[in-house]
């Protein structure tokens, strides 16, 4: 038979507070084993003693209440350790998060990028394979990486070659709203007949890339930064006033990236004479 506490004696056994007790029974994670209809006085049982402290912590994990019924509630150990280790997943995720945005803002801070970063060339027209398709923002590394993996598999299916590096095209929909029709390339050796992909699902196709002036920045570190060369580089066509129309064009390598702005070169040309 469970012996029955006092609110206050439960509350010295347990280092909660007699509001945090209370606030406990209002949101429904600890109820009382009986209130008393005359005066309201909470009693509670000793066999609850080792749940409350439970609550707290999950409470000082951030655990959401729901959460907390749901470990609470739970049928067995395997269900409630599941429920346990979903959250911690969640904490660890945001740990990482926040490590990461605290190692951005420390380079943002530490590093200054500057003209000399930037080179102006003309890109040469190249054939390609692709993948197009309409990506949001937060997606579009997901993305790439499923489409590189079907254009490489298309590559050695059909016989064909790479000739340069993985890249992206990214119009201007993409960045402003959020949204837009990238596209995913791989360069190819310009085959004579094109190359029959009706095997690849419809989804990889052959591109002709024309040729572009282009400003390029070079781009170290994880691409949760590069937002900080898309910065500098469109910092330096701005300043010029050589920026034009187009997709930003990124060619991606083992070690770094290639951010590639369209510019007028000719008009480059002249700033410098």
């Amino acid at each position: 038979m469970d012996v029955i506490l006092s609110i206050g004696e439960f509350s010295k056994m347990t280092y909660l507070s007699v509001k945090a007790l209370r606030h406990y029974h209002d949101v429904g994670l600890l109820e009382p084993v009986t209130i008393d209809p005359s005066s309201g006085y909470r009693h509670y049982g000793v066999s609850q003693v080792s749940t409350a402290p439970a609550i707290r912590r999950f409470r000082d994990l951030d655990m959401p209440l729901e959460q907390i019924r749901a470990v609470l509630d739970a049928p067995d150990p395997e269900s409630r350790n599941e429920a346990i280790l979903a959250h911690l997943r969640h904490m660890q995720e945001q740990l990482t998060r926040t490590q990461t945005s605290i190692a951005s803002l420390q380079a943002l801070l530490e590093q200054t990028p500057t003209v000399a970063d930037v080179v102006f060339r003309t890109l040469p027209a190249i054939t390609a394979l692709a993948i197009d398709g309409r990506v949001g923002l937060a997606d579009a590394a997901a993305w790439l990486d499923v489409a590189f993996g079907e254009l490489h598999e298309v590559l050695g299916r059909a016989g064909l070659t790479a000739a340069g590096p993985e890249g992206g095209l990214y119009p201007g929909p993409f960045f402003e709203t959020d949204a837009g029709d990238v596209v995913a390339f791989l360069p190819i050796t310009a085959p004579g007949p094109r190359p029959d992909l009706t095997a690849a699902g419809g989804r990889v196709h052959v591109v002709e890339i024309e040729a572009a002036d282009h400003a390029v920045m070079v781009h170290h570190g994880p691409f949760a930064d590069l937002d900080q060369t898309y910065g500098a580089l469109g910092t330096v066509v701005a300043e010029r006033g050589v920026g034009v129309p187009g997709p930003i064009r990124e060619h991606y390598f083992e070690d770094h990236a290639e951010v590639c702005w369209p510019i007028n070169l000719n008009q480059q040309t002249k700033e410098q004479r």
